[in-house]
């Protein structure tokens, strides 16, 4: 930092204040600050700067999401950065792959590097790990946690559901089948008690094919839902990889404009295929700011009364976007 300092002709105060994000810094300063730690390839000592810092943190988080190459934790992970960028906090990311141990392993991870807090997605039945950082702020996001009391960002999982089925119910479908993830994972529970509430109130009778975790896995359930008598005339998907797993099965029997289909959650260019998907779609950046919005208030609350306040529950709605493939009638 000496040199930076020498190199920018500026005092190693003016330099620590530039390298930790502080915005007091007149900007031409900053330049020449950047400039000098450009050319010496400086990096700063996390460890050491935590120490000197009165607060103590580090300045950054971290964030267990189920798979950061799934279009909806990647929209939930973008969120948070651009939430977090303009604070000067850097975001840790890693994937839980559904992996309760896994989770558990990369959160004490996290904690070890003395992450500012935590922003997790839950994979495991029972968060009271947790519990062993009391220091760490924690904020859930798209499921609840068990046995662990933290703020939780949430969709209408429910409520969501219960749209698309009646939605099919609308045009006239009598035989909806479910295609649904694992039965291990809240969203899914959710998604399945809101179509068995639909169907329900319609007088129908569920059908359902669960523990879908691949599209492989879904287009095979939904090829063999058609490889026995009465099949169904409408497909309610509980997730996008699973929709996408549905939507090739229907191409390869030709069904694609006679079976009607809502999926839950969109996905990248759903809006393009022939016929169009309808969707019951979340809003993963909203969650996202929502999520890191709260972690922040958490961490950074005046005198430490953020972090006794009682753990708080934000509903981000879904709606239903009406495409095509929910639209054929029965």
């Amino acid at each position: 930092m000496n040199d930076v300092a020498r190199a920018a002709g500026v005092s190693l105060k003016t330099v620590s204040r530039v390298v930790n994000g502080e915005t007091t810094v007149a900007p031409d300063l900053a330049a020449r600050v950047h400039a000098a730690v450009d050319s010496l390839n400086y990096r700063p000592h996390i460890g050491a700067s935590m120490l000197r810092r009165n607060d103590r943190r580090t300045r950054t988080i971290g964030v267990l999401l189920e798979d950061v190459g799934n279009p909806f934790s990647a929209a939930l992970h973008r969120a948070i950065e651009d939430e977090s960028r303009p604070r000067g906090v850097q975001v840790l990311t890693a994937s839980v792959d559904e992996d309760p141990q896994r989770e558990r392993d990369l959160a004490a991870a996290f904690t070890e590097r003395h992450a500012d807090g935590l922003i997790i997605a839950p994979s495991g039945p029972d968060q009271s790990y947790l519990r062993s950082f009391p220091d760490i702020p924690v904020v859930l996001v798209d499921r609840p946690g068990t046995g662990f009391a933290a703020d939780t960002v949430l969709a209408t999982n429910v409520s969501g559901s219960r749209d698309a089925v009646r939605h099919l119910v609308s045009h006239g479908h009598r035989r909806i089948a479910y295609l649904g993830d694992h039965d291990r994972v809240a969203t899914a529970r959710e998604r399945h008690r809101g179509y068995l509430a639909a169907l329900g109130a319609a007088g129908l009778v569920p059908h359902a094919a669960r523990r879908l975790r691949h599209p492989s896995y879904a287009e095979s359930a939904t090829l063999a839902l058609f490889d026995r008598g009465a099949p169904p005339t409408a497909l309610f998907t509980s997730q996008n990889l699973i929709t996408i797993g549905a939507v090739r099965a229907l191409r390869r029997l030709g069904l694609q404009r006679r079976v009607a289909l809502v999926g839950f959650d969109d996905f990248l260019l759903a809006d393009l295929l022939d016929p169009a998907v309808t969707v019951v779609a979340q809003d993963p950046a909203r969650m996202g700011r929502t999520a890191a919005r709260a972690l922040f208030d958490r961490i950074y609350g005046a005198e430490g009364a953020a972090r006794e306040m009682p753990p708080r529950e934000f509903w981000i709605p879904t709606r239903l976007i009406p495409r095509g493939s929910g639209e054929i009638p029965a």
